[in-house]
């Protein structure tokens, strides 16, 4: 149609304001015609101020490894004033659909990074981040660093210290068990110039 226009997201915005996410499959007005939580002039406020942050950071952080809805999400939340939103919030502020929301708040329950929490007399749910995020998510790591160097030793062992194989693994176990221990103490050393 002549009348709608889409941006790099593949959003398509008609005249009447009306936007239909294309990566999502969900339409969504930006109003209170949405009947969710935030206003219209709240949710102009996010695309104005915020938006841009949260499509930046969310592509950084895709580039480095983490599913593009989750980081998105993440980065919404981040940007958010309490640090917490509905999915209903998340799906209108991200364009998204709520199976979108769905499997990104999944992934970011599961790696630590956010939890749920019911609001009082309601059966709505609330995606909070937690307090500290990035000290309780590289503290999450703990287990997987044990896992791989488990994993390296044991490698090591099987081709021996004799083959190039096995040096370059029983280095490789000794660089993570390097990195864990710096990991901790610098994590030690944050909380503690948190609590001062």
């Amino acid at each position: 149609m002549a009348d709608d226009a889409r941006d790099e997201t593949g959003t398509r915005t008609r005249e009447n304001g009306t936007q239909e996410a294309g990566e999502a499959g969900t339409r969504q007005t930006g109003s209170e015609e949405t009947g969710g939580e935030e206003t219209g002039s709240r949710l102009r406020d996010y695309e104005e101020r915020a938006s841009p942050f949260v499509e930046r950071f969310a592509a950084d952080l895709t580039e480095a490894g983490m599913q593009r809805m989750a980081s998105r999400a993440f980065a919404c939340l981040l940007a958010s004033e309490e640090g917490a939103l509905t999915s209903a919030e998340l799906g209108r502020r991200l364009q998204a659909s709520p199976a979108a929301i769905s499997g990104a708040v999944r992934y970011l329950s599961q790696v630590g990074m956010v939890s749920r929490q019911r609001d009082p007399g309601s059966r709505r749910e609330r995606y909070l981040l937690h307090h500290d995020v990035w000290y309780t998510s590289l503290l999450s790591r703990d287990n997987l660093l044990n896992r791989w160097q488990t994993t390296l030793t044991t490698g090591a062992d099987a081709l021996g210290g004799d083959s190039p194989g096995g040096r370059r693994l029983a280095e490789s176990a000794e660089f993570l068990r390097f990195m864990q221990r710096e990991l901790e103490e610098m994590l030690q050393r944050w909380h503690e110039r948190q609590r001062d």
